[in-house]
C-alpha cells in the first residue's frame, strides 16, 4: 500500500514536473504548491534529480535535430577559431545561436556570490523560499510571471510588420528578428537567473518575455528558451546530486522513481509541442490567466495561513 501511494505521488509530481518545466507556469512553484499541499517537507533529492533527467529527455528527443547541428557546427566554430577563419560578421544562424546560449549562461554564475553578512549564496535563496513560511514568494512570483507574459506578447503585437532583411533567410514565420545580439542574450540570462532564485516565476516564461520584449521573433526565442535550459537543467541536476546520500538514496522506492521519471519525459515532451502550438496560434492569453488566477489563490491562501497558522493540505 505503502508503494502504491509513493507511486501515486511521485507521478503526480513528475506530470507536473515535465507540464510546468516548460509551461510558462513555474516548475517550481507548482512542485513546492503540489509538496504544500500533500502535506511533503519536499520530493527528496533523488527525485527531483531524476525528474529533471525525465524532462531533459524530452529536449533532447524533441529537439534533437537542432541539437545535432549546432553540435556540428559548435566543432566547425572552434576550427575555424583555431585557424584564424572566424568572422563575427559572417556567422551563420547556427554559430550565432551557439555564441549566444555561451553569453546567456554567463549571468547564471551570479548566482554563486555569496550574501553580505551570511554564509549564503545567491542560489540559496530559492530553498530558503521554497519553505512552508515563505509560501507566499510562490503566489507573487507567479503573479509577477503573469505580468511578464503580458508584456511580452504585448510588445510582441508591437513588432507586427516590422520586418528585418537580414533574417530573410528564416524559416521562421511572423515578425522579429531571429539572431539575438550580446545584449540579448545577456538581458535573458540575467531574466533565467531571476528564476531561478524565486520559485513561482517561471524560467520558461520569464526569458521569452524578455526576448519578446528586445523584438525576437517568438517562436526563435522560445526556441533559444529550450536550447538554453539543457545546460541550466544538468546544472541543476548536478548541484543537487552532490548533496544526494546513502541516507536519501535508502528511503527512496526505486520503482516510484522510476514511474515519476517517465511521467516527466512523456508529458514534458507533448508540453513542449503544446507551448509552441499555442504561441505559434497566440493563444498565450491562456498562461496570462492562469499564473494570474493561480498566483492569486496561492497569495491568498498564504496569507490565510500566516493569519490563522493553520496549513492547508490534502494528505495528512
Amino acid at each position: 500500500m505503502e508503494l502504491i501511494t509513493q507511486i501515486i505521488q511521485d507521478v503526480i509530481l513528475g506530470v507536473i514536473q515535465g507540464l510546468t518545466e516548460f509551461l510558462p507556469v513555474s516548475s517550481s512553484g507548482h512542485l513546492n504548491i503540489a509538496q504544500h499541499l500533500m502535506g511533503m517537507d519536499d520530493g527528496g533529492l533523488f527525485l527531483d534529480v531524476m525528474l529533471h533527467i525525465g524532462t531533459l529527455t524530452a529536449v533532447f528527443i524533441f529537439y534533437h535535430k537542432l541539437i545535432w547541428r549546432l553540435i556540428k557546427a559548435f566543432f566547425l566554430l572552434v576550427k575555424d577559431i583555431f585557424t584564424g577563419k572566424f568572422k563575427w560578421s559572417k556567422m551563420d544562424g547556427d554559430r550565432n545561436l551557439i555564441i549566444m546560449l555561451f553569453i546567456g549562461l554567463l549571468p547564471l554564475f551570479a548566482l554563486f556570490l555569496p550574501i553580505p553578512g551570511t554564509d549564503m549564496k545567491i542560489k540559496d535563496l530559492a530553498d530558503l523560499f521554497a519553505q512552508s513560511k515563505y509560501f507566499i514568494v510562490v503566489g507573487l512570483s507567479l503573479l509577477m510571471t503573469s505580468i511578464l507574459l503580458l508584456i511580452g506578447s504585448i510588445c510582441n503585437k508591437r513588432n507586427s510588420g516590422k520586418h528585418y532583411k537580414s533574417d530573410t533567410e528564416s524559416n521562421y514565420t511572423g515578425n522579429g528578428r531571429t539572431r539575438y545580439t550580446v545584449l540579448d542574450a545577456v538581458l535573458v540570462g540575467i531574466g533565467q537567473c531571476f528564476a531561478a532564485v524565486f520559485p513561482g516565476l517561471s524560467r520558461s516564461g520569464t526569458t521569452l518575455a524578455v526576448g519578446e520584449m528586445r523584438g525576437i521573433n517568438k517562436q526563435a526565442a522560445l526556441d533559444y528558451t529550450f536550447i538554453l535550459g539543457i545546460p541550466s537543467i544538468i546544472a541543476a541536476a548536478a548541484l543537487e546530486i552532490k548533496d544526494i546520500d546513502s541516507a536519501t538514496l535508502n528511503t527512496c522506492m526505486p520503482l516510484a522513481v522510476v514511474c515519476g521519471m517517465l511521467a516527466a519525459a512523456v508529458v514534458g515532451y507533448f508540453a513542449i509541442w503544446l507551448f509552441k502550438w499555442l504561441l505559434k496560434t497566440d493563444k498565450m492569453i491562456v498562461f496570462i490567466i492562469y499564473t494570474a488566477v493561480i498566483g492569486l489563490i496561492v497569495t491568498a491562501v498564504s496569507i490565510w495561513e500566516m493569519v490563522s497558522g493553520t496549513f492547508v493540505t490534502l494528505i495528512h
